[in-house]
């Protein structure tokens, strides 16, 4: 989930790139209406990836606050530039399982994402 459409897109390509399936979303709202249809479906989200920070909207540690009350298993990955924030610095604390500081180097993202998940195995 990234309020920044070419981010989201651009990240959602490279992660794709490395055999994940991704779903997007621009806001914490769509992100928590997603995650909850997919794990009503039975197919819950290996992980979610939120941008902290949603000017005018739910942002990404409010939406994993959601999350966890539909699953509380999620694992989730904050992206944010904002290295400073309380939820940042100390992410384990609240839950988090992972960070992805912003802007993204495309080694930084797939480690962050490898040690939530572990790496990509084929089918």
């Amino acid at each position: 989930m990234d309020d920044e459409e070419p981010i989201l897109e651009l990240t959602a390509r490279l992660l794709a790139s490395r055999g994940y399936e991704v779903e997007t979303a621009l806001d914490g709202g769509a992100a928590v209406t997603a995650y909850q249809a997919a794990f009503n479906a039975g197919n819950r989200f290996d992980a979610v990836i939120m941008d902290l920070t949603v000017p005018e909207k739910m942002g990404g540690y409010e939406a994993f606050e959601a999350m966890r009350a539909i699953d509380p298993k999620v694992k989730a990955i904050l992206s944010s530039g904002y290295s400073h924030e309380p939820v940042i610095l100390n992410y384990k604390d609240f839950g988090i399982a992972g960070i992805a500081p912003k802007p993204y180097r495309v080694v930084e993202l797939f480690t962050a994402v490898e040690k939530v998940l572990g790496p990509v195995t084929s089918a």
